[in-house]
C-alpha cells in the first residue's frame, strides 16, 4: 500500500531545464567561458557533479567545483523570468494534502535552487520537507537520496511512490526500493508501478477510490 509521495522537482513539478542551461550559460560567461556550442538543455536530468567532470577542463584552472556551483545556484535563482510549473503541479500537491498523502521532494539540486522552487511553487506548506544534493553524500542515480526521504517520511520504501520524469531518478529510485510513477516522456522499460501523462490522474493511481472517501482540498487562489 502507497502511504506518501516522493516528488522529483526539475522536470516532474517546475520546467526548470531552460532555466538550468540558461545559468549553466550565464556563470559561465561570468568565468570568460562560452559554452553556446552546448545543444539545449544538454545535461537533462544530470547530476550537477557529473556536469563538472564533463565540462571542468574548459574553465581556467583557478576555477574550483564550488565556486562554479555557487556561480551556477545564483545564476538560476536570480533569473527574471518567471518560474514555470508543469501543468498541475501545484493543485496535485495540494489535493494528495487533502488525502492524507505526506510528501516530500527529492532533488538532484543543490539546497538554493531546491528552496527557490519550492518557494516559487508555494507548496512548502504541503511538504514534510525536501532533499536536496547538499544534503546527501550521493546523488542520482544513487540511491542515497531516495533512501534519506523515506527515513524523514518514517516509512518503508514500499510504501512511498517516487514520481519521476527522468532515467536517472528512475534507476535512484528503484534502487532504493520505491515503487515509480514514471512521468511525462520519462522511460518505461522495466518495472515501474505506473505510467501518467499528467499529474492529475497520479491521485486515481494511488487510489482509486480515494476521492470518493475525502474531499480535497483546494488551495487558497486556484
Amino acid at each position: 500500500m502507497i502511504r506518501a509521495v516522493a516528488w522529483d522537482i526539475d522536470g516532474t513539478l517546475v520546467d526548470s531545464e531552460p532555466r538550468h542551461h540558461r545559468a549553466l550559460l550565464a556563470a559561465s560567461r561570468d568565468l570568460g567561458v562560452v559554452l553556446d556550442d552546448l545543444p539545449d538543455q544538454a545535461f537533462r536530468g544530470v547530476h550537477m557533479l557529473d556536469v563538472w567532470e564533463v565540462l571542468k577542463g574548459r574553465y581556467p584552472a583557478t576555477v574550483g567545483r564550488e565556486r562554479w556551483l555557487d556561480l551556477i545556484n545564483a545564476r538560476y535563482v536570480a533569473d527574471p523570468e518567471p518560474l514555470v510549473p508543469i501543468p498541475g503541479a501545484r493543485q496535485v500537491i495540494a489535493d494528495l494534502h487533502g488525502l492524507g498523502y505526506p510528501q516530500i521532494c527529492v532533488s538532484n539540486s543543490n539546497r538554493a535552487v531546491v528552496d527557490a522552487n519550492v518557494a516559487g511553487l508555494g507548496i512548502a506548506s504541503f511538504l514534510v520537507g525536501t532533499i536536496s544534493l547538499d544534503d546527501v553524500a550521493a546523488g542520482k542515480p544513487d540511491p542515497e537520496p531516495y533512501r534519506r526521504a523515506c527515513r524523514q517520511l518514517g516509512l518503508d520504501p514500499r510504501e512511498v511512490a517516487a514520481v519521476e520524469d527522468s532515467a536517472t531518478g528512475i534507476e535512484s529510485a528503484r534502487a532504493a526500493g520505491l515503487p515509480v510513477i514514471a512521468f511525462g516522456d520519462a522511460p518505461v522499460a522495466g518495472d515501474v508501478h505506473a505510467h501518467c501523462r499528467l499529474l492529475s490522474d497520479i491521485p486515481q493511481i494511488l487510489d482509486p477510490d480515494a476521492a470518493a472517501r475525502k474531499p480535497l482540498r483546494r488551495p487558497a487562489g486556484d
